[in-house]
């Protein structure tokens, strides 16, 4: 998956909330994730159905219900990026101070 992937399906609000309530619950079905959200069930699964393809919710069959889990994998594209926007930053300013002692 890539960063823009992830920015893309966090950048909705509600799909942001169901995120995060699935980082601090752990896995649940459909049911219990629309429960917690101010949306339908099927706006939670169309929502669902977009945070697991940027890969950043994964589908495991439990008998016949279907458990949607946070998967921590899908921010690491978005991290690494992050990380390497910060550490250009951060030598830019190195680079600005040190002109400046000269």
């Amino acid at each position: 998956m890539t960063y823009e992937s992830a920015i893309a399906a966090l950048s909705d609000p509600t799909r942001r909330l169901i995120f995060e309530e699935l980082v601090k619950d752990g896995p649940h079905p459909v049911g219990q994730v629309a429960a917690r959200v101010p949306v339908s069930r099927p706006a939670v699964s169309q929502h669902l159905a977009v945070l697991a393809e940027a890969g950043l919710v994964r589908v495991e069959a439990q008998g016949t219900r279907r458990l949607y889990r946070a998967d921590p994998k899908g921010l690491e594209a978005l991290k690494d990026w992050l990380e390497g926007m910060w550490a250009d930053a951060l030598s830019r300013f190195s680079t600005e101070i040190d002109k400046g002692r000269h």
